[in-house]
């Protein structure tokens, strides 16, 4: 109920472009743009969140597997390449990775891995959409990975709960309103929310 809360008070918002200039700029941009980014924030502790309640080696693989594979869809957004439904696809992320900790699903881990991976793609790319625009994109590229990490670390942390019956209880809780977030983007990528 008090990450619930905590999202409640967070402005609902897409990611926004934070460009700046210069390298301490561009990684405090980068650094900005998963914790700013509403959609993104949730998603990446639910990956800490679903990774602490499958335990090892999941709690550690899933943090790894997504930010690993974010950077490839970075590559892409830098590239150029046209890859549709990226609003979409991170709504449903958070949707999909809040229902598999509100129901506290336990698939085999390649499943749970390839799951985090294909959300991955999209929300690097959607990182990677901004790079071009940042003073220097290495260090945009860096902030963004760390502030990934960190993200998933604060979802790991709040997962160790579900070792106490009423923390496990806490985070499916958390699970459910991550969802309930990720439905709110999706209707706000599909046009029909403000």
């Amino acid at each position: 109920m008090a990450l619930a809360t905590i999202f409640a008070l967070i402005p609902l918002a897409p990611a926004l472009a934070h460009s700046g200039t210069g390298t301490s700029a561009g990684l405090l941009s980068g650094f900005m743009h998963p914790i700013t980014g509403v959609d993104h924030l949730v998603a990446m502790v639910a990956v800490g969140l679903w990774g602490a309640q499958l335990g090892n080696p999941a709690i550690w693989i899933l943090p790894i597997t997504f930010p690993l594979v974010m950077a490839i869809g970075g590559l892409l957004g830098v590239s150029g390449i046209d890859l549709p439904f990226t609003e979409i696809m991170i709504a449903i992320s958070a949707i999909a990775l809040g229902l598999m900790v509100a129901t506290k699903t336990r698939p085999p881990l390649w499943v749970a891995a390839l799951l985090v991976g294909v959300f991955a793609i999209f929300h690097g790319y959607a990182h990677g959409r901004e790079l071009p625009e940042a003073a220097d994109p290495l260090a945009f590229g860096v902030g963004f990975v760390i502030a990934t990490g960190l993200l998933h670390l604060c979802g790991i942390l709040i997962g160790v709960l579900t070792r106490w019956p009423a923390g496990a209880k806490l985070v499916r809780t958390s699970g459910a309103a991550i969802g309930a977030i990720g439905g709110y983007f999706l209707l706000s990528a599909m046009g029909l929310v403000a």
